[in-house]
């Protein structure tokens, strides 16, 4: 089979040619670099302490892993295993790798060729946009993002970044992708801009054409932006209908995908919430029937707090002014607000940076937010392990460290039960399926 072919056959066409050169170049960049290669046939990794993801704190543990996978978790000296490489890092915690429900790997800003971030991503070839956005993905890894779900991407550059990293060809999270989100002729599009037209869907019929267009590029997760909202533009304006929303919705589950709704306000995430989509991106002031609802459906909500503090101190490189400003923090008020009273309501919450642009290395910073929404540490730390497994529906391969998980296991100094800044600002180490991707213990 050719490069392309390899590289994926879900792709559109076009891409697939205009981006095979730069497949072969990572590919034999890969080899004369001398990669890090598999990892060896078994690693006995010790911890001074370990947090397993289901409910269980091990001091002195001990964790085995063949090729991808854990094999034993186990404490003191009765769980050495014999002919293993051994991996001291008793001096820290080990937690289960970490999951970013809601990223854009692909909206990558170029500092050398100036101009404006958004406009970057319009105009920009999509084989040098994957060629660039492995330094984004460099930065998710190094604060241990393992798994990211990318929601929102153009010409499929999402579904070749996941391919390349799936093949070892590119080093980067595991990727669960969404190609185009939906979006109606009047919504969240950047004003002259055609490059998102692949999303564009007015109506039921189009809509359902739209989602299969994603399922037959090969996504894992469909997106659907049902109402305005996007950078300084806050406006939660409902965009889609509720039976438009509720053909995506059937239309995604009767193919065995998942969908996201994107809803900066409570109109458009009521609706996604009555049509049974599985989780609800940004919404703020939702009311206490919808929570109840989300609660008792097992609907997720990924706030992305944080992203919104990333614009407003960048807002020289986005060219906003001091009222643009005034409005993302108020709008982050509202959000940490709605993000209490669904803690409180029961509603599962998954930590989704929306990270953009240069803002990756700072995903984790989502879990101080929701500290002060009053979860405890732990809770915080769950909605960026079993939580986000859930969102996925790989609750029996990520977001633990237990036998027959992927090894996506990462190393904080300090004790992030007692202080959630700990996973923020000092990760260690980082392994994403057996294999070392970040070592800073030295």
């Amino acid at each position: 089979m050719s490069m392309v072919g390899r590289l994926t056959v879900s792709a559109s066409l076009f891409f697939a040619l205009s981006i095979a050169p730069l497949v072969a170049a990572i590919a034999l960049s890969a080899e004369t670099r001398g990669p890090a290669g598999p990892a060896p046939a078994r690693l006995l990794i010790r911890f001074g302490r370990l947090i397993d993801g289901k409910g269980k704190m091990l001091d002195n543990a001990v964790v085995v892993v063949d090729g991808e996978r854990i094999t034993s978790v186990g404490t003191g000296a009765a769980a050495i295993a014999k002919d293993a490489t051994v991996i001291d890092l008793t001096r820290y915690t080990g937690i289960p790798g970490l999951i970013d429900a809601h990223t854009h790997l692909t909206y990558f800003y170029d500092s050398r060729a100036g101009g404006r971030p958004w406009a970057q991503v319009v105009d920009r070839h999509p084989a040098i946009t994957v060629l660039l956005a492995q330094e984004s993905a460099r930065h998710a890894l190094e604060c241990g993002v393992t798994t990211v779900r990318d929601l929102g991407a153009l010409d499929y550059s999402d579904v070749a970044m996941r391919d390349l990293i799936s093949r070892g060809a590119m080093t980067g999270p595991r990727m669960f992708v969404s190609g185009y989100g939906l979006r109606t002729t009047y919504g969240p599009v950047k004003p002259g801009s055609t490059s998102f037209d692949g999303g564009v869907a007015d109506g039921v019929p189009e809509v359902l054409r739209v989602v299969r267009q994603q399922l037959g590029a090969g996504v894992d997760v469909i997106k659907m932006y049902a109402s305005g909202g996007s950078g300084e533009d806050l406006d939660g304006h409902q965009t889609f209908t509720f039976e438009e929303i509720k053909a995506a919705v059937d239309a995604a589950h009767n193919s065995g995908k998942r969908i996201a709704v994107h809803s900066y306000g409570p109109e458009a995430a009521r609706d996604a919430v009555r049509a049974g989509a599985d989780s609800i991106e940004h919404a703020v002031g939702l009311d206490d029937a919808t929570l109840a609802e989300m609660t008792r459906r097992k609907i997720i909500y990924v706030p992305t707090i944080d992203h919104n503090r990333y614009y407003a101190e960048e807002r020289d490189l986005f060219g906003y002014d001091s009222e643009a400003v005034v409005h993302l923090n108020e709008f982050i008020r509202r959000n940490l607000e709605t993000a209490r009273r669904a803690h409180r309501a029961g509603v599962m919450i998954a930590m989704g940076s929306d990270a953009v642009f240069t803002m990756f290395g700072q995903n984790t910073r989502e879990l101080e937010w929701f500290v002060k929404a009053g979860m405890t540490p732990a809770e915080a730390l769950a909605a960026a392990t079993t939580n986000g497994a859930a969102i996925l529906g790989m609750e029996k391969d990520l977001g633990a460290i237990a036998p027959g998980y992927y090894a996506d296991i990462v190393a904080v100094d300090g004790d992030p039960l007692a202080d959630i800044g700990v996973v923020v600002r000092s990760v260690r180490w980082v392994m994403k399926g057996g294999t070392v991707v970040s070592d800073r213990t030295h």
